[in-house]
């Protein structure tokens, strides 16, 4: 009887702990596979070169969010591609990569792109180009300094010294968000030898105004700024004003803000906006048709209640059409930010995961 007790107990306390571990190994909150799926971020400096000397006073010294992917820190001879993100306009990556309260968290919604399977793991990569002028818009200029140099040459570089991609065009990505998916086309139209596949969320500022602010309050509002403290405190299109200005047309003998401002004195400055169409990537698009189509893929999308957007990425897809460049573009219901996490998760994830190269061509 008393050996039948014990064998009893045995089996008991055997089903308990079996059961205990079903539970943990399929409850979601502490599964195996939600643990695996979880990647890691973190957040350096990298020194800009090109970015030294700026006539803004910002440092060259540039905060940039890495998200790595689960296995990376136990697979450790695997090798991993990139994709390099750019945010938008008054962003920054930490806002991106919920290390600052933020309406999208980047890392959660790879997470969960990967724990639902559609997508593979990359390595994600987020320069912080928030500055004196609320964003760089990822221009070259002696005011800002050489933001698409750093995002093209110099970060890119400092990734693949110190971190295990897989360095090759085939293997890198380019998107963006806003004034991030601008300078995802602008950066991206002139260098197919460093990224591949392109992928532009709600691109703005394609087509600038050829115009300037018109509008005679506007214009007032614009020249009444006249310290950095009054731009701080300024509209988001006076403040958009300041940044096009700073990126588009610098002026290295105009403090305190070293730029030149498409009206003054009440009158627009038609060499200024000529300066700025010049930076707008459906004018520049003909001059680099032949990069172009050197790319691997090419998307684009936005929000039908983003009325500017949608508008100038369909004349985008009428451009690329004529010249015949495969792309996929798309206007889904939605505006400038409600659905960009969905986006991300249910297009651009998949289109990386289907167009990049996940292992490490051999030279011929």
């Amino acid at each position: 009887m008393y050996h039948q007790l014990i064998r009893v107990h045995r089996f008991r306390f055997s089903f308990l702990l079996l059961s205990g571990l079903v539970f943990l190994l399929t409850w979601p909150c502490y599964s195996q596979s939600s643990f695996a799926r979880t990647g890691k971020v973190e957040r350096i400096k990298v020194h800009g070169k090109g970015l030294e000397g700026n006539l803004a006073g910002d440092s060259p010294d540039r905060d940039v969010s890495i998200y790595l992917p689960p296995s990376y820190g136990t697979d450790k001879n695997r090798r991993y591609p990139v994709i390099y993100f750019l945010h938008g306009f008054t962003d920054s990556d930490d806002k991106w990569y919920g290390l600052t309260k933020h309406w999208i968290s980047l890392p959660a919604v790879v997470d969960k792109a990967l724990a639902e399977g559609k997508t593979k793991e990359f390595i994600i990569v987020t320069p912080n180009a928030y500055n004196r002028y609320f964003g760089s818009m990822y221009s070259n200029s002696a005011t800002i300094g050489n933001w698409e140099d750093y995002v093209a040459t110099e970060l890119v570089a400092y990734i693949d010294k110190n971190y295990r991609t897989i360095p090759q065009a085939s293997s890198r990505g380019l998107a963006g968000h806003s004034m991030g998916g601008y300078g995802t086309m602008r950066i991206g139209q002139k260098h197919p030898e460093i990224f591949s596949s392109l992928y532009l969320l709600s691109p703005c500022c394609m087509i600038p105004s050829l115009n300037g602010p018109t509008n005679p309050e506007m214009a007032a509002k614009l020249e009444g700024v006249k310290t950095q403290a009054e731009l701080e405190k300024a509209d988001f299109f006076t403040k958009a004003m300041f940044a096009s200005a700073a990126s588009w047309s610098p002026n290295p003998t105009n403090a305190p803000f070293y730029v030149d401002l498409p009206v003054k004195d009440g009158q627009p400055q038609p060499m200024v906006t000529a300066r700025w169409a010049a930076n707008a990537p459906l004018a520049t698009l003909d001059q680099y048709v032949s990069n172009i189509k050197q790319l691997h893929a090419l998307a684009f999308d936005a929000g039908s209640k983003d009325e500017s957007i949608a508008a100038n990425i369909k004349i985008l897809d009428g451009m690329l059409t004529n010249y015949k460049i495969p792309h996929t573009y798309e206007e889904y219901d939605g505006d400038h930010l409600n659905r960009i996490a969905e986006r991300i998760e249910q297009k651009m994830l998949p289109f990386f995961t289907s167009n990049l190269v996940f292992e490490v061509r051999k030279k011929r």
